[in-house]
């Protein structure tokens, strides 16, 4: 599978298989009839089932958007009716109708967990809004809801979101890049769907506020993490260097992620201020000469601030986030192909199963496999079916 000729992955028919491959391996076994939704809970390797009954709002939220990309782009006929499946148990499970939110965790159809994440509510968001694109019933109902809740529980005057909330929303200090990088994604993809210039208004919004300016302290890098006050909080999580969504540091892949989100801004508005570029570029390149491993390959997971690793193992999504960034920024200079083909080898080599086509989540920092990467909170491969779409638009009729 190392072996493949340079480009071969801009070709349409090899990014519409990759999506294949993930939604292949997710179908039939992880759709539940017996709780509803998604079984997310599977092993990278062989695909057994370890946890039966766990239900992750941003794993359920997910595996929805990924069936309904599947749809739009002419996947197997399975496609629509699973994501209908998920959908509806994000509407009926998830959501607490008494106080409005959707419940960050439960187990089978019962409670375990119902912090308010903004991270989560964005998720649900973006599935949604691929689900109507994909003309799944009750979409719509899906992009009002999570919008609002988005709009009245964690959106701040400055027009960006609060990260968490108690579950009967009284908001934590904590602020933070990640929930919000993900609520301009979906709400990029909710103008996608709608055509509605809010959504839009939006996403520009939380750029401008969080990415136009470089902090004095990063080199032009983004930091993660925020006081109440929105200011860097550099110690934040110091002690904490794995924790799964808030680890201290700089995250290359964040950097590749925000290149992609500025570069889809641009596409999206009429008159694109030049900083969307210049800030793209950047940030992309950043990832590239910081956080790059030029002995092993593959990306840090984090980086200080002076450039040394923090923790060195490879995941896989950071790389699906810079090759669905290097498609976009091809666009405007073709060298980023160079970039965009030598990503896709290094995941053929590293982090693509060769029995099932899905990505392992995590590996040493020399490609070594040194647990079996459990949890409740998984990827059900939204990173590289998202990213592959993101790529098919570019080369193919996506």
């Amino acid at each position: 599978m190392t072996d493949v000729p340079a480009g071969v992955h801009r070709d349409p028919w090899v990014l519409r298989s990759q999506i294949r491959d993930v939604l292949s391996f997710h179908y039939p076994e992880s759709l539940d009839h017996r709780y509803g939704g998604f079984v997310a809970q599977r092993d990278e390797r062989d695909g057994h089932v370890y946890d039966a009954r766990s239900r992750h709002l941003v794993a359920g939220a997910r595996s929805v958007h990924n069936f309904a990309v599947g749809a739009l782009v002419d996947g197997p006929d399975w496609c629509a009716s699973a994501a209908a499946h998920g959908l509806e148990f994000l509407e009926t499970a998830h959501w607490d109708a008494e106080r409005e939110g959707y419940d960050w965790l439960l187990g089978g159809r019962e409670t375990v967990e119902a912090t308010r994440y903004c991270y989560g509510h964005a998720f649900v968001l973006l599935a949604g809004a691929r689900a109507l694109q994909a003309g799944i019933p009750g979409a719509r109902r899906t992009i009002d809801r999570a919008a609002g809740v988005l709009a009245d529980r964690f959106r701040e005057e400055n027009g960006l979101y609060a990260a968490e909330a108690t579950p009967d929303w009284t908001l934590d200090d904590y602020r933070g890049l990640n929930g919000n990088m993900h609520a301009c994604e979906a709400h990029l993809a909710a103008y996608e769907a709608t055509g509605d210039d809010e959504h839009l208004a939006i996403a520009r919004g939380i750029a401008e506020g969080l990415v136009r300016e470089p902090l004095d302290r990063t080199d032009g890098l983004l930091w993660e993490h925020f006081t109440p006050d929105w200011e860097p909080d550099y110690d934040y999580n110091r002690d904490q260097p794995r924790h799964q969504f808030r680890p201290w540091g700089i995250d290359p892949g964040h950097q590749a992620e925000w290149a992609k989100l500025l570069a889809l801004l641009d596409r999206h508005l009429d008159d694109p201020p030049a900083w969307l570029r210049e800030r793209a570029i950047e940030l992309f390149r950043g990832a590239l000469t910081v956080g790059w491993d030029d002995v092993h390959g593959g990306f840090y997971y984090t980086h200080d601030l002076d450039g040394e690793p923090v923790v060195a193992d490879k995941y896989g999504w950071p790389v699906t986030e810079a090759i669905g960034a290097s498609a976009l920024l091809s666009r405007w200079d073709d060298s980023y192909l160079e970039w965009y083909d030598r990503l896709w080898r290094y995941a053929r080599t590293h982090l693509i199963n060769p029995a099932y086509g899905t990505w392992y989540r995590r590996l040493t920092r020399e490609h070594e496999r040194d647990d079996p990467n459990r949890g409740v909170e998984v990827e059900p491969g939204y990173h590289p079916l998202n990213n592959a779409y993101v790529a098919l638009e570019v080369f193919g009729d996506g």
